[in-house]
C-alpha cells in the first residue's frame, strides 16, 4: 500500500501527489526555524505556559519544574516574564490564569510546530519511504523509474519520462514487484464512475435480478454490495460481488484510484454508502431497480 499517498479530488480530475518536488522551494518550517524549536529559552517558555494553562488557578512552581526539567527559581523567572508580556495574569499568590493573548500564543506555537512535523513526515520522510510497485519491465536497482497507476495499483517502468519518479531499491524482472523510493513529481488520475442501485428491502419481496445492473457491472471494474439483499439480487443478474461489506468505503476507494465502480445497496444502506463518497469529494449517480 502507498501509505505516502495523498490523493487530491477536484471535480473530475484527481492529482496524486507523491513528495512533489516543489516542496523543496516552497517556504517551509525550515527556512523559518519555529520558535519553540530554534532555541532552549523559547521551548522552556512554551512549556511552562502549557503547565500553567493545564494547573490554572492554582500554579505549584515545584511542580511545573520537575515537569519541566528546570529549577524553581527558573519557574519562577518565566513566570514574571509572561506576567509582563500580559500571557499570564497573576490572581493571588500562587494562583495564575493564561489570558487570550496567552492562548492565543500557544495556539499559535502548537500550529508551527504541527506544521513542522507534518513537514517532516510527509515530505521529508515521505520522499524517504520504501513502497511497493509493479514492474513493468526489467529493472534494475538503482534505476530511476517512472511511477503510473494502472487498475488501482502502483506500477513502475524503467526510465524518468514520467511525470512522476522514484527509485528501485532492487531488481525485478516484468510482473514482478520492485520496492521503489525517492518519489517526486504528480501522477494525473481521473477518478473512475461511481454508480449506485437502491433496491428494496426484504421486506418488500425476495430479491429479484435486472439486465441493466448486469450489464452495467459487467462493464464495472469493481462490483460491491451492502446488504443481503444487495448480494442477492446481483446474483440473480449473474454477477459475483467483489465485495459485501463497508461498499461505501470500498467504492470511494477503488474511484479514487480511477476503477469504475457498481455499488448496490438497499434503500436502507444507500444513504451511508453516498456519505462515504460525499466526504470523499466523488461524484456518483443513483438508480433505483
Amino acid at each position: 500500500m502507498l501509505s505516502e499517498v495523498t490523493l487530491w479530488i477536484s471535480e473530475c480530475s484527481c492529482i496524486l501527489t507523491v513528495a512533489p518536488p516543489e516542496v523543496y522551494n516552497r517556504p517551509t518550517p525550515l527556512s523559518g526555524m519555529v520558535d519553540v524549536l530554534d532555541n532552549k529559552r523559547a521551548a522552556t517558555k512554551f512549556r511552562v505556559l502549557v503547565e500553567i494553562a493545564e494547573r490554572q488557578p492554582a500554579v505549584n512552581q515545584g511542580e511545573i519544574a520537575d515537569a519541566v526539567g528546570v529549577t524553581s527559581q527558573a519557574v519562577s523567572e518565566y513566570i514574571r516574564n509572561l506576567v509582563e508580556e500580559e500571557l499570564v495574569e497573576k490572581e493571588a499568590r500562587s494562583r495564575y490564569r493564561v489570558t487570550k493573548r496567552g492562548v492565543d500564543w500557544l495556539i499559535q506555537q502548537a500550529s508551527d510546530v504541527r506544521r513542522f512535523a507534518d513537514h517532516v513526515t510527509e515530505d521529508v520522510l515521505g520522499s524517504m519511504q520504501e513502497d511497493a510497485a509493479f514492474a513493468t519491465d526489467d529493472i534494475e536497482a538503482g534505476e530511476t523509474v517512472s511511477l503510473t497507476i494502472e487498475d488501482g495499483l502502483l506500477h513502475a517502468s524503467p526510465g524518468d519520462s514520467g511525470p512522476a519518479t522514484g527509485i528501485a531499491t532492487m531488481d525485478a524482472t516484468a510482473g514482478a514487484v520492485v520496492g521503489v523510493t525517492g518519489f517526486a513529481g504528480i501522477i494525473d488520475l481521473d477518478p473512475g464512475d461511481v454508480t449506485v442501485f437502491q433496491i428494496p428491502p426484504i421486506r418488500t419481496g425476495p430479491p429479484e435480478g435486472s439486465e441493466t445492473l448486469a450489464e452495467t457491472a459487467g462493464d464495472a471494474d469493481l462490483v460491491t454490495a451492502a446488504g443481503v439483499e444487495a448480494v442477492a439480487a446481483l446474483r440473480e443478474s449473474g454477477v459475483d460481488p467483489g465485495t459485501t461489506f463497508a461498499a461505501g468505503a470500498v467504492a470511494a476507494a477503488a474511484a479514487e484510484r480511477g476503477l469504475d465502480v457498481v455499488v448496490v445497496a438497499t434503500t436502507d444502506l444507500t444513504g451511508r454508502v453516498t456519505d462515504e463518497l460525499r466526504d470523499t469529494g466523488l461524484a456518483y449517480e443513483v438508480h433505483e431497480l
